[in-house]
């Protein structure tokens, strides 16, 4: 156990720096905060360092046991925390590295932009609740270990294998073998509910403004819309991936 008194002590500025992506891609570290996913990345196995306030009770049933325990003030915590208000605990966790050749490829959410932290968590937690085996990030998408993503994911990230992709050649690869690829659509798509349930599918979502690219609309197996009945434009990407991914999916 460990006791930090002042935010210029050198680990707490190496903690802050955490805050960006160029130090969390330099070291293959990164910052959670809160009980919830405290406890969550303890259970994975992927804390290097857990961070309590001092007026913070640990709780009995968190499994610490290895793991190094550093007490801090009031002040040092809400310097490192990306939150109003701290919940008082946070832990710097280990950056996973998952590659194609390591998922089961069959269940697969593509995000094709997406620069919206928010939205990035919430389809990577939705994904893992609809038991889609993997999610891809390709080229333009928010940071996945943005504080904001990591919240939304609400522990999902910790153990969905999550990889970072060129989505052309990954949906060239898919297709040829055998994998249908839906992509998403308002203009020459089909309405979703044409599609059939399967063990086998991807799909791909776009940036919240343009969409998916032209460039990979164009490769899909075929692309769909949900129809909008009342007067709103468009539904939000997260929404329109939930929906999509637990009408593709098939019950086993």
């Amino acid at each position: 156990m460990k006791y930090i008194e002042s935010v210029k002590n050198p680990q707490v500025k190496q903690w802050k720096k955490l805050l960006t992506k160029k130090e969390r891609d330099k070291t293959g570290k990164y910052l959670v905060e809160g009980f919830h996913l405290v406890e969550e990345a303890l259970k994975e196995e992927i804390v290097l360092e857990v961070i309590i306030n001092e007026e913070t009770e640990m709780p009995a049933h968190f499994q610490v046991e290895g793991t190094e325990l550093i007490y801090v003030k009031n002040d040092i915590m809400k310097a490192i925390c990306d939150t109003e208000a701290p919940q008082g605990i946070a832990a710097v966790c280990e950056q996973k590295s998952t590659s194609m050749a390591s998922i089961n490829p069959d269940k697969l959410l593509l995000i094709d932009a997406v620069q919206d932290p928010g939205n990035i968590g919430t389809m990577i937690r939705t994904a893992d609740a609809a038991g889609i085996d993997a999610v891809i990030l390709g080229e333009g998408c928010a940071d996945l270990y943005n504080p904001k993503v990591v919240r939304s994911t609400q522990g999902s990230l910790f153990h969905m294998p999550v990889i970072k992709g060129n989505l052309s050649e990954i949906i060239d690869e898919l297709k040829q073998g055998g994998t249908p690829v839906y992509g998403t659509a308002l203009e020459g798509a089909s309405p979703f509910e044409e599609v059939e349930k399967s063990s086998r599918f991807a799909l791909l979502v776009g940036n919240e403004g343009q969409g998916v690219s032209k460039e990979l609309l164009e490769k899909t197996t075929k692309n769909l819309y949900i129809p909008i009945y009342g007067k709103s434009e468009s539904l939000n990407v997260g929404i329109a991936a939930g929906i999509l991914m637990y009408h593709l999916r098939k019950s086993i």
